[in-house]
């Protein structure tokens, strides 16, 4: 056989072996793509329902005019704006603001037993699909950038901030600034909460009779702060969620004991590195699968090639996936 003849075998060879690495490349990898692209659209459903059933009253949208029947009375477990003119329930961060300024010596057991039964039942599970503001984070994050952040710097400090905006804008502030009459304001809606600008204030200001009148110093403060969040969440995922949001601080305290969590399985574990790299707020779940940042999104369930984690929903099958990538 000729060298020249040789040396199209071989090639021939080489161009087999690519294929048939290529192929099961393929086999091993089509399957967690599939299961994470079904859940992250179920969880957008889930998502968005969620924000339909919170502010499903378009006649509110229609006259520009606040809600106020007795469905107000009830919670909701993500953040959804009392003064929304399609907020058909009201905001448990809100609620427990308004009841700590309300001059009244009591503990605010309504608000606390809300938050607690769902965060124990829950936990962050209601940041990453139920809360609409989650959602517009995710739609932002999926705005083209030239380069997206995994963390922004100062990440480690950052994450505390949600914690003092709980203890001071929640808590103490609403409690000891009062006025004559004794009553306090509900600080974080006031000074930060950007899902009642985007809800609440913007249209009520921008379309509403009489409220651009009384737009004020806060109004514009608000506005910055909204405007600067959903630019870094153009860059970063989840930003708000991630540094500032006092109610995904209160439900990350039970995300180890919830009923719905994350769970491990280490004797499953291949150390393949999958569910880090997909974890798009730079968690770890197989080392720290309790973590108070999670906000269950369930990505890394979807790719785990061996089911090592699980707990959360799975949206896709994915049976003989590691034997099928073994072939």
């Amino acid at each position: 056989m000729s060298k020249k003849t040789t040396g199209k075998v071989r090639r021939s060879k080489l161009f087999s072996h690519l294929k048939d690495a290529a192929a099961r490349l393929n086999a091993a990898t089509k399957g967690p793509r599939r299961a994470l692209y079904a859940i992250r659209r179920l969880r957008w459903l889930a998502q968005a329902a969620s924000a339909a059933v919170s502010n499903g009253y378009l006649a509110g949208f229609a006259r520009m005019k606040i809600y106020s029947g007795a469905t107000k009375r009830f919670c909701v477990p993500g953040l959804n704006c009392y003064s929304c003119p399609g907020a058909l329930f009201a905001c448990p961060l809100g609620s427990l603001q308004a009841e700590l300024a309300s001059g009244e010596v009591r503990l605010p057991l309504y608000t606390l037993g809300f938050l607690f039964a769902f965060g124990a039942v829950l936990g962050r599970f209601v940041c990453g699909w139920l809360c609409p503001f989650g959602l517009v984070q995710d739609l932002i994050y999926k705005i083209p950038a030239p380069k997206k952040l995994r963390r922004l710097p100062g990440d480690r400090g950052l994450v505390m901030l949600r914690y003092l905006l709980l203890a001071l804008l929640c808590i103490l502030l609403p409690l000891t600034v009062v006025n004559i009459v004794g009553q306090g304001s509900p600080w974080f809606c006031k000074v930060v909460c950007p899902a009642g600008t985007l809800g609440a204030g913007l249209p009520l200001v921008l379309f509403g009779e009489g409220y651009a009148d009384a737009a004020g110093i806060w109004f514009a403060i608000k506005v910055s702060t909204l405007v600067v969040i959903l630019v870094l969440a153009a860059l970063t995922y989840r930003p708000f969620c991630r540094y500032l949001c006092p109610l995904g601080a209160i439900y990350g305290l039970f995300n180890p004991i919830s009923l719905v969590r994350l769970k491990f399985d280490r004797g499953k574990c291949i150390s393949c590195g999958a569910c880090e790299r997909v974890c798009k707020l730079n968690i770890s779940p197989h080392l720290t699968p309790g973590s108070t940042e999670c906000i269950r999104c369930g990505d890394c369930v979807a790719v785990c090639p061996t089911r090592a984690l699980y707990g959360l929903p799975r949206a896709g099958g994915q049976k003989g996936r590691v034997q099928e990538a073994g072939k």
